[in-house]
């Protein structure tokens, strides 16, 4: 039993991490190593300064939705570790930790939105004078999707986990 807490709360945490990290760094898009977009800048390599030089995206209805949704996720997933905590101190033996496991649960379902609209959006969302043709993903983006399995799995292990002690 202390083995699957342990292992849950790691789960919990690095999945957490990865999220912060998909939500805020600044490779959500690529075109080339010194010319990305995330959810909130359009950044450019200077050589010169050797500094990224950043300024605001183009807010679309499409990329608003996304930003809403990644931070939802990030919330819930925290609100969800903090409740964690709270009830693994104070619930009584034998309880299901429901509250835990249907946060966590919403926010992989908020994140799982979130790269769906990116990933169908994109030109949406993209929509400027570069060709995005010669763009990819970048990790920040398959950090977003890696984190809808481990979130949606969390929080089924939540549901699923009973307080014996």
């Amino acid at each position: 039993m202390v083995f699957l807490l342990i292992s849950l709360v790691v789960l919990h945490l690095l999945s957490l991490a990865m999220l912060v990290i998909a939500t805020l760094e600044k490779t959500w898009w690529v075109w080339t190593e010194s010319e990305v977009s995330n959810l909130w800048h359009y950044c450019m390599y200077d050589n010169a300064t050797e500094a990224w030089l950043c300024s605001a995206i183009n807010k679309s209805d499409w990329l608003q939705s996304i930003q809403a949704l990644m931070v939802f996720s990030v919330v819930f997933s925290s609100i969800s570790f903090l409740v964690f905590l709270g009830q693994l101190f104070t619930m009584s033996r034998g309880s299901l930790f429901y509250i835990t496991g249907l946060c966590q649960a919403f926010a992989g379902f908020a994140d799982f939105a979130a790269c769906l609209i990116s990933t169908f959006h994109r030109k949406e969302i993209f929509d400027d004078s570069r060709v995005l043709n010669k763009g990819h993903f970048g990790y920040c983006f398959v950090l977003a999707w890696l984190c809808v399995p481990l979130l949606l799995v969390s929080g089924v292990l939540y549901i699923h986990l009973r307080k014996k002690q």
